[in-house]
Order: C-alpha cells, then sequence, then structure tokens
C-alpha cells in the first residue's frame, strides 16, 4: 500500500520528474556518467557534476547551458579521502538528494602481475570511493532521505575478460555495501540500488582495449566472443545505462530497494 494521504495512481510525468532536486554524478565528464547528467538534467534535476578532468567537466556544462537548470561542477580525485571530505564540506547546507556514484577505473593487468600500488588504486577508486560518497551521503540527510544509484558491472557476477580480477572484486564489493545500505538505511528514507552495465561502447572501454591490444591478440578474440553471447545481438550505448539510472533516481521506482540490476543484453541469462 502507498503511504497514507498520497495518490496512488500519480501521473508518470509526476513520478519521473526531478524537478527542484538535486543530483551529484561521479564521473561525470565522460562515458556513462556524461549520460547519465544529460538525463537527468532533461528530468529537472540540478547538477552538481564530479570528475578529475576539468577539460571534461567543462564541455559537458556548456552541453547542457542551453537547459535552465543550476549545474555546478568539481573537480575531485575520488582516489583521494581527503577531496572527498573537502567535497562534501561545501555540500553541507544543501546536500544533494540524489547520489549517482559512476566514477571508476577500467585497466587490465594479469593477476600474478598485479602489485599493492595497483590494487590500492582500483579499490580506492572503485570501491573505496564509492563507500565514502555513500556515507557523507546519509549523515547529510538522516532527516530527509535521499536516493543513491550506484554503477557496478556484470564482471563482479560472471568475469569475462582476463586479467580485470582486482576490477571485479572492487565491483563486487559495490553490490554487497549497496545492499547492506539499502537495507540499513531504508527505513530512513534512502533508497539504494546498483545497475550493472555490460557490453557498453564508451571512450573508457574503447581506451583500454586499445591499450591491451598493443601487447596481445586476446581481447579482440574475448570481445568478438563476447558479442556472440548477447542475445540482444549488439553492443549497448551509454544513454542505455542512463535510462536506467533515470528511473531508479525517480518516484517510478518508488518500491524497489536493494535491487541489482543488469543493464547487459542479456549477457548474464544466456
Amino acid at each position: 500500500m502507498p503511504p497514507a494521504g498520497t495518490n496512488p495512481h500519480p501521473p508518470l510525468q509526476q513520478l519521473l520528474s526531478l524537478a527542484g532536486k538535486r543530483a551529484l554524478i561521479t564521473g561525470a565528464g565522460a562515458g556513462i556518467g556524461r549520460a547519465i547528467a544529460v538525463r537527468l538534467a532533461e528530468l529537472g534535476a540540478e547538477l552538481i557534476l564530479v570528475d578529475i578532468d576539468p577539460q571534461n567537466l567543462e564541455a559537458v556544462a556548456e552541453d547542457l547551458s542551453t537547459l535552465d537548470h543550476r549545474i555546478t561542477c568539481h573537480q575531485t580525485d575520488l582516489g583521494d579521502r581527503r577531496a572527498i571530505d573537502e567535497l562534501w564540506s561545501g555540500l553541507q547546507d544543501t546536500p544533494p538528494g540524489i547520489l549517482v556514484n559512476n566514477a571508476g577505473v577500467y585497466p587490465f593487468r594479469a593477476f600474478l602481475k598485479v602489485d599493492e600500488d595497483f590494487y590500492r588504486q582500483v579499490m580506492a577508486i572503485n570501491l573505496d570511493a564509492v563507500f565514502w560518497m555513500c556515507q557523507h551521503m546519509i549523515r547529510a540527510r538522516q532527516e530527509k532521505g535521499g536516493t543513491i544509484v550506484n554503477i557496478g558491472s556484470i564482471e563482479a557476477i560472471l568475469p569475462f575478460k582476463h586479467d580485470l580480477a582486482p576490477y571485479g572484486v572492487s565491483k563486487a564489493g559495490v553490490i554487497a555495501l549497496t545492499r547492506a545500505l539499502a537495507r540499513e538505511h531504508g527505513r530512513s528514507g534512502f533508497r539504494i540500488n546498483v545497475v550493472l552495465p555490460g557490453g557498453i561502447v564508451t571512450p573508457g572501454t574503447k581506451r583500454a582495449a586499445r591499450e591491451v591490444l598493443r601487447f596481445k591478440f586476446d581481447p579482440l578474440v574475448a570481445g568478438i566472443d563476447f558479442a556472440r553471447r548477447l542475445p540482444i545481438g549488439r553492443l549497448g550505448s551509454p544513454d542505455e545505462i542512463a535510462r536506467m539510472v533515470a528511473v531508479l533516481a525517480s518516484d517510478l521506482s518508488s518500491y524497489v530497494q536493494g535491487a541489482v540490476i543488469a543493464v547487459d543484453g542479456g549477457f548474464l541469462s544466456a
């Protein structure tokens, strides 16, 4: 049953609208994060864009300048806990009601060649930053609640590519964190879910693939095998992830909590 005093059948436009809400998106400068920024702005949200690359941030803000929405940009190294603390110290007065933890790195390295520095870097950005961002969000909005959408990966469920063990571990941690927080803070008004992209063509994945192909042929073969396995018959676009994030960020998904949602063209089911 819906909460007392609410309309049990509000119009879809009302459920999807993010007007009057502020959304913080990490890794917003390119790829999936940029697509998410575009879609949430389209739904009326004010945007707080976070990325390590200031030029990418400026480009996104410029692209969205035609929309009548407030957009602020923050160059932040999410691998640095102190930088995360500093970011949120500037948001204390008006903390965002929507947090999208999208930033991540996608580095290839053979398991037996992974050293501590490499491992710590992957974990710091892909998992630790998500942990601290969620903690800041929940602490800042204990009385108001909010919505958190974390971005994981199908690699956390079904590893397919070689040389991505640290990446898979980090994304499995994001799933575990999401479900734990959903359980612990759902009754305080927080909705927390995780999206698992799979087979998405982004500048980052293209760059990673080119780097690996310089040294060996295996990734090309793996890519062909991956494409053949997809029931939908094609790779996906960043916007197809952004659409699902838009649903989870809005009241259209008001009864979705602790969900692990694969947006992968059917890869995990094949």
